[in-house]
């Protein structure tokens, strides 16, 4: 883990890094960007959006929150998904260019789903598997791990996901291996919190 990390109980986490994430703004920063990573069912949309509305009673604005799950490309595709939002996402902001992307239809299992843009002027909430690599830590003003035991995470998943894509959890549990062994996520986050 980091040296500087804090490592805190999902729920008081989140005051933590609202109050950060204004810091972030009052020092002249107005897109922070904000990572939230962390293995399958660890709370990542439920604290990227707990944390969309304490900021938004904090600040004047809602964070806009990007969820990965519309960026990979399937079930096998989380690595592709990460290097979409490292090259339509977080490059274009960190740029200060307007991010424009198109939605992953898992319908149709192609990208042709919604285009998405943001210019901007509020904070970036991503969030979801593979959102936190060597690569997008650079570009991030503050780096979230959430951590859950694996039988709360499958019990979460077996809810979450229908009967149908039960075969999918061990297809989805090997790139996750890969991938946070390749990144070393956990070590880059600023910020760990535990369900």
């Amino acid at each position: 883990m980091g040296v500087s990390q804090l490592t805190l109980p999902q729920t008081d986490l989140v005051e933590v890094v609202a109050a950060a994430t204004l810091e972030q703004i009052d020092r002249g920063n107005p897109t922070p960007i904000l990572l939230i990573d962390g293995r399958t069912g660890s709370g990542k949309t439920t604290f990227a959006k707990t944390l969309q509305n304490r900021l938004f009673q904090l600040g004047e604005t809602a964070p806009r929150i990007v969820h990965m799950d519309a960026l990979y490309d399937g079930w096998n595709g989380l690595d592709a998904g990460s290097d979409y939002m490292l090259r339509f996402v977080l490059s274009a902001i960190k740029a200060g260019k307007t991010a424009s992307w198109q939605e992953y239809d898992w319908a149709a299992q192609a990208r042709v789903g919604a285009w998405r843009e943001f210019e901007g002027g509020t904070p970036l909430i991503i969030e979801g598997c593979g959102s936190l690599s060597a690569a997008s830590a650079e570009l991030a003003n503050l780096k979230i791990w959430l951590e859950a035991d694996a039988s709360l995470r499958k019990q979460r998943w077996n809810t979450r996901e229908p009967e149908a894509h039960a075969e999918y959890w061990a297809v989805w549990a090997a790139q996750e291996e890969d991938f946070y062994a390749r990144e070393k996520s956990q070590n880059l986050a600023d910020f760990v919190g535990l369900a």
